[in-house]
């Protein structure tokens, strides 16, 4: 096995956080970075279950492992059926600062939390005060997205090329994965 139950909060965030970007990595494979109509349903249920797939690489030891992989699918499959769309694949549209950043914190407080709340139904029989999942979720997209929507946007004017908007979602994976990463430590500590 790669990982392993770990007993530190740093190695635990550090392996979460690994897990969490090769699962996005290889749901490139599978889904393109687009704009939100080009994105639905059928992809935001890929995109979640390469998640949730790495990420379980770190839950097998848990009883609820195998939950974590369909309500996380489930959750992502919500969130592109109320409108949100797949939040972590689609670039915004607008090129302004300001209206990019406050659209993007709010899609990621929506889908956070969603995605937070299915996930929820895996683990609140097995972790103790396992309802601030939920709200850990909502507030590690609504901080990250719109960072990396940003980094994005500024990469993309820099250098002329659609990569700079990829690399801003990497970055928005990056800071979702290790935000959640601290939090799922303490709540299965």
């Amino acid at each position: 096995m790669l990982f392993v139950p770990v007993k530190t909060q740093f190695s635990f965030t550090l392996q979460w956080t690994i897990a969490t970007l090769s699962g996005f990595l290889v749901s490139l494979l599978f889904i393109e970075i687009g704009e939100k109509p080009d994105l639905g349903l059928l992809q935001a249920m890929i995109g979640g279950l390469a998640i949730a797939l790495a990420q379980t690489i770190m839950l097998t030891h848990t009883s609820f492992y195998l939950k974590w992989v369909l309500f996380t699918m489930g959750g992502w499959g919500a969130i592109a059926i109320i409108g949100i769309g797949a939040i972590g694949w689609i670039v915004p549209t607008t090129d302004l600062l300001p209206t990019r950043m406050l659209y993007e914190a709010l899609s990621g407080l929506i889908g956070g939390f969603v995605i937070g709340f299915a996930q929820w139904w895996a683990i609140y029989q097995s972790v103790p005060l396992a309802w601030r999942w939920i709200f850990i979720s909502a507030f590690s997209w609504a901080i990250a997205l719109p960072i990396g929507a940003a980094i994005g946007l500024i990469l993309r004017q820099l250098t002329q090329f659609f990569l700079g908007e990829v690399i801003g979602l990497a970055i928005a994976w990056l800071l979702v994965a290790i935000l959640t990463g601290m939090n799922a430590y303490k709540l299965l500590k």
